[in-house]
């Protein structure tokens, strides 16, 4: 295992473990989120310079603009259940609730 798989493995692993661990606000949660997405697009980016090919160059283009989306719909998310709830406290939002 490379330096450069070490690094990503690790980073994706602590974004993970960090989304498992503090779930008391919805901002940390979505950060925990990106952080993921953005290692896991690192990570895309360089697997073809690293296997020496081309193929695969529309791969990280897709994810990121996944990735954009997954973070304005969660942002809005925010707002929206700030605006309603009155924090962005995971434990007040209630999904039965409409």
């Amino acid at each position: 295992m490379t330096f450069l798989h070490l690094t990503f493995y690790s980073a994706f692993a602590l974004s993970s473990l960090g989304l498992a661990f503090h779930r008391t606000h919805l901002i940390s949660a979505l950060l925990c989120l990106e952080s993921m997405m953005l290692s896991m697009y690192i990570a895309l980016c360089l697997w073809p310079i690293h296997t020496q090919t081309t193929s695969c160059t529309l791969m990280p283009i897709l994810m990121l603009a996944f990735s954009a989306c997954e973070a304005g719909t969660g942002l809005a998310i925010l707002v929206a259940s700030t605006r309603t709830h009155g924090s962005d406290h995971l434990h007040n939002l209630n999904l039965l609730q409409c």
